[in-house]
């Protein structure tokens, strides 16, 4: 990958990962700041190895923040249309089902 491509995808994963602070839990300003620090830490880094190296970690970061706010939403949707007692309700269903599943099945003889 030449120098200009790496740099771009620098660029990319810092304007990515900078968008999605904007919802972290600890607050988009201690967010930023540290996207910050990190990337000027690096930002003499000469390897494109290394570098190739840094923007698959920054790659799975991204995925790892994204996975975060979705496993977030779906709390969130949970505890408002999810009762308790429905919860149960359907686990004693499934529990049912399942054992009526298994004496359905036929026996090796």
């Amino acid at each position: 990958m030449s120098s200009n491509q790496l740099r771009q995808r620098v660029v990319d994963l810092y304007k990515t990962l900078y968008y999605m602070g904007r919802e972290y839990p600890g607050g988009s300003k201690w967010f930023h700041d540290r996207l910050k620090r990190a990337f000027a830490k690096n930002a003499q880094e000469t390897d494109p190895q290394k570098i190739q190296k840094m923007c698959d970690h920054g790659d799975f970061v991204v995925k790892e923040i994204e996975a975060m706010y979705s496993l977030r939403k779906y709390r969130a949707m949970k505890q408002r249309y999810y009762d308790e007692q429905d919860e149960e309700e359907a686990l004693e269903r499934l529990r049912q089902l399942k054992k009526l599943s298994s004496s359905e099945q036929p026996k090796n003889e």
